[in-house]
């Protein structure tokens, strides 16, 4: 035992260093048969609280003062997701939409600032890679059509020459107006070439203008017949009561080429001759322009190509004259960019149907 303990105490004393220590001893008391046991143990080598007392109030509302912690930490819990998940959707959404517009092969430029500013950089990055590569590609179409046309020219002009030289033979003449009228398709097709590449990449400017799409549709079926074509192919144009007066902001030259190349691909498609009806119609905020004919159509195979693949669908047939070739790509893409759709409708030996709907209020 220690010298400093002393070996007598008072009942006093006994109640003192009962509760914790004596003389910085930790001790622990029991009471046994032969009196009370007293456990002494080095200093440091216990700690014992002498004031662990608490009100029973205290103690009953413990459960509830825990309870009401638990419950403020999930809410701020909640609440601190709730605006992380705000403010990462605040930011993600832009990026989502931005990466939705570049796989349509339409540029777009991000201002993110934050965690995510990195992936809005190589969004424009990728944004502006595509933009030069369709600016690139666009170029190069412009170019190569350009180059076409000169000699396309040059082989259109001495053909003609050819065709119409009485010195030669029937034969060499038929065949240069062959050589003619299929360089003729050529140069319409580097036109409509240049005109995709440039409706596809938005390099070819609307302009647009109010438009009475009734006068439009009827200036074009006289214009047609006043060409002159094949009397085995016959055009009827219907206009109805509510679409009379539709009027729409639109480019009118290209709404003309969209039906032209409808309409010539009906004449081209039945050699055997057709009938073609122009209709023009107006329900709700929708004007829809349908080009039809009663020849010899398509099967379900083929028209499910057609919609997939419009520029490789019967590029060409037998006899080398071009189809539908780029032509329906074309409508597709002037319908497009005016806001609107285009549908096909068509079955064997039931003719074909090319419904263009344009999005715009009628008047």
């Amino acid at each position: 035992m220690p010298e400093e303990i002393p070996t007598q105490y008072t009942i006093q004393d006994v109640a003192v260093f009962s509760k914790g220590y004596l003389q910085d001893y930790p001790v622990f008391v029991r009471n046994t048969d032969n009196g009370l046991l007293v456990l002494g143990y080095p200093k440091d080598s216990f700690m014992k609280l002498t004031g662990n007392y608490f009100p029973i109030r205290a103690i009953r509302i413990f459960p509830l003062f825990i309870t009401g912690i638990l419950a403020i930490d999930i809410v701020l819990l909640f609440l601190v997701y709730y605006l992380s998940k705000r403010k990462i959707s605040k930011n993600t959404e832009p990026i989502m939409a931005s990466i939705k517009t570049l796989s349509t092969g339409k540029p777009v430029d991000l201002s993110i600032r934050g965690e995510l500013s990195e992936i809005a950089d190589s969004v424009n990055q990728a944004s502006q890679v595509l933009s030069r590569q369709n600016q690139a590609r666009a170029n190069w179409i412009s170019g190569v059509s350009h180059d076409i046309r000169t000699p396309l020219s040059m082989i259109m002009g001495y053909a003609q020459r050819i065709a119409g030289d009485h010195g030669a033979s029937e034969n060499i003449q038929q065949e240069a107006e062959i050589i003619r009228a299929q360089s003729a398709k050529i140069k319409d097709l580097v036109q409509d070439l240049n005109l995709v590449s440039q409706l596809e990449y938005e390099m070819q400017p609307l302009h647009k203008e109010p438009v009475h799409l009734s006068k439009l549709l009827r200036s074009y079926a006289a214009d047609l017949l006043n060409a002159g074509i094949s009397e085995k192919h016959s055009v009827e144009v219907e206009i109805s009561s509510k679409a009379e007066t539709a009027v729409i902001d639109c480019d009118a030259r290209l709404i003309s080429r969209a039906i032209s190349n409808l309409v010539q691909n009906s004449i081209n498609h039945n050699p055997q001759g057709c009938d073609i009806f122009l209709s023009l119609d107006c329900l709700s905020e929708k004007v829809s322009i349908i080009v039809a004919d009663n020849g010899v159509g398509m099967s379900a195979e083929k028209l499910r190509e057609l919609e997939e693949k419009p520029h490789y669908m019967e590029s060409t047939d037998e006899r080398l004259d071009l189809r539908h070739g780029l032509g329906l790509l074309l409508v597709r893409q002037i319908v497009e960019a005016h806001g609107g759709t285009m549908k096909i409708e068509s079955a064997p030996q039931s003719g074909y149907k090319t419904i263009l709907t344009l999005q715009k209020p009628c008047s």
